[in-house]
């Protein structure tokens, strides 16, 4: 992968754990992530927030203040030392969020003014604002890198100006924040993660075949390290659901290290790579319950069964760093 040498084909999805207290990273994070470390392996760490704009879950991580920054360094050595190789997925959940979670209770930033339809949890949801053209690029340097489908997507992207309407530019925003990120830090340290079959938080697009391929196709020029695409089985977060979509022609157009991810299991993941499908598979649950899952995948070996009530739990331990290893 790019000047990265793998062992495995196994890696560790960016999951949301809300164990960040008050958006600091903590010491048990530093645990939970050497544990699911190995030599060679790949792991992404959950999402985070790139501004306190960002926000929309609570004690998620950041990475806007030097205090966060600082937090991190500790968990990334952990992972280092098990000779491991580890990214950061940055994000902004756009108009996911309340006032509660936005810096002056100010109503939450989206390509869109339109609401979110309330939620079952009876999390509350905000009328966003509607970002003015002017202000986007100050976005751009805040994402870095960033889930940026409150753009791509026609659902909710309604906008009439440079960055809505055709396909060209519901992606100029996403692909301003691509070079950005290459031009700060390099091509060869820089991934995207898209999903354009997913709908969740009303989030879908009228045609999500042509809009992956326009990506895949479109981030070429840059030469970015890797591109992580969530099937379309995935479309809510939940057990998986078959679907008629592929990624292939995705797979097909992009000419990095193009990783898949959506309720794989060992032989899924086994028949990816075989019919080159994929370079590398992301786990997420059964990485979460298995903490030496690749060495589980390579003896075959029995899994943990994940505990779904534990998994945004404050504790941190229960669901977090006690699930046993092989030995």
């Amino acid at each position: 992968m790019g000047n990265f040498n793998l062992s495995h084909r196994v890696v560790l999805a960016p999951l949301t754990r809300l164990r960040s207290y008050n958006n600091v990273p903590q010491p048990h994070a530093s645990l939970y992530y050497s544990q699911r470390a190995s030599k060679g392996g790949f792991l992404i760490a959950e999402a985070t927030d790139v501004s306190d704009t960002a926000q929309g879950y609570p004690n998620t991580p950041g990475i806007w203040t030097k205090e966060q920054v600082d937090a991190w360094k500790p968990i990334v050595d952990a992972v280092h030392a098990k000779g491991a190789i580890f990214f950061l997925q940055i994000w902004h959940v756009g108009r996911v969020s309340n006032p509660g979670y936005q810096p002056n209770g100010q109503a939450p930033i989206s390509s869109t003014d339109k609401p979110l339809t309330p939620q079952n949890d009876g999390e509350q949801v905000t009328p966003p604002r509607r970002l003015r053209t002017d202000e986007i690029p100050h976005i751009v340097n805040d994402f870095r890198l960033a889930a940026s489908e409150q753009f791509m997507k026609d659902k909710v992207n309604d906008r009439t100006d440079k960055y809505g309407g055709s396909l060209e530019n519901r992606c100029r925003f996403p692909l301003e924040v691509v070079e950005a990120v290459v031009n700060e830090i390099g091509a060869e340290r820089v991934g995207i993660r898209l999903s354009p079959f997913a709908e969740y938080s009303e989030c879908g697009d009228s045609n999500p075949e042509t809009l992956g391929l326009y990506m895949a196709n479109a981030i070429n020029k840059y030469g970015i390290l890797y591109c992580h695409v969530v099937e379309p089985r995935m479309k809510t977060i939940g057990e998986k659901a078959e679907s008629s979509h592929s990624l292939v022609p995705m797979r097909k157009a992009f000419n990095g290290t193009f990783i898949v991810a959506g309720g794989y299991d060992r032989q899924d993941g086994i028949n990816a790579i075989t019919e080159n499908k994929a370079d590398l598979v992301v786990y997420g649950r059964l990485f979460l319950a298995n903490p030496d899952l690749p060495k589980r995948f390579a003896l075959d070996a029995p899994l943990n069964k994940y505990k779904r009530e534990t998994f945004y739990l404050s504790d941190p331990v229960v669901g977090y760093t006690d699930y046993p290893f092989l030995e």
